[in-house]
């Protein structure tokens, strides 16, 4: 789902089918709608959601079909206008990624879903791939949560699984990861995302959190009253 560049699409490329243009690479890792029903037939299997992130009109038109219950928008889309106009007229919840622009386009997209009643997800997201820790910037979470007044999630393309972590700490109410079977594999995403073995730590720590974070409210638990016996002596 990619809107070519005409400035690169004619570029040489090294790839598992041999030396072809940037165009026809792109053309062979793009799933089209078959690939799509597929992807959606098993998520139903499983009992997961499924959406995708769209790059153009074309493509948004091509996922509608789907009836997918999100929409997502990229960070290269967040300061396209139209295009977001068009994903916030369909109304779905859509998850806005915000790295590559300032925080006026994200003021900018905002104002777009919020025009057109559209619930929405700010991600907080730094484009860079894999990105250095010293760069994610994590509290920016909390600063779109005081400036929107509206959810926000991260975006991690991190080679290492504690920053997601912090991020779930600091608030952040959805985290998305990128996920391949071997990060040793060829591609341009593997050094950013985590191995099976890496997702399952992440999510079995988050999924603990909560019973480790508790309520908040103070007490005073029957074991400790019998561990206090034995320390008062007043």
């Amino acid at each position: 789902m990619f809107a070519y560049q005409l400035n690169k699409k004619n570029k040489m490329r090294e790839t598992p089918w041999g030396n072809i243009t940037y165009l026809q690479y792109k053309k062979k890792i793009e799933f089209g709608l078959k690939e799509f029903k597929i992807l959606k037939k098993y998520a139903e299997k499983v009992k997961i959601d499924i959406f995708a992130s769209c790059f153009d009109t074309n493509s948004l038109l091509l996922i509608k079909k789907l009836n997918f219950k999100f929409n997502k928008v990229p960070s290269a889309m967040i300061t396209n206008l139209n295009f977001l106009t068009k994903v916030a007229k369909q109304k779905k919840i859509t998850f806005v990624s915000t790295g590559m622009c300032a925080m006026k386009d994200i003021e900018n997209a905002v104002k777009i879903f919020k025009k057109n009643n559209c619930k929405f997800i700010l991600m907080h997201c730094v484009s860079l791939y894999p990105c250095p820790e010293e760069k994610l910037n994590l509290k920016v979470i909390n600063t779109l949560k005081k400036k929107f007044n509206c959810p926000v999630g991260y975006s991690g393309h991190e080679p290492s699984v504690s920053p997601s972590i912090y991020a779930y700490m600091l608030g952040a109410n959805i985290i998305e990861r990128h996920i391949t079977l071997d990060r040793s594999m060829w591609g341009t995403d593997q050094a950013a995302s985590l191995s099976p073995d890496g997702m399952k730590m992440f999510t079995s720590v988050i999924k603990k959190s909560n019973k480790i974070f508790g309520n908040g409210v103070k007490r005073f638990y029957p074991e400790e009253k019998i561990m206090l016996k034995k320390f008062k002596y007043w």
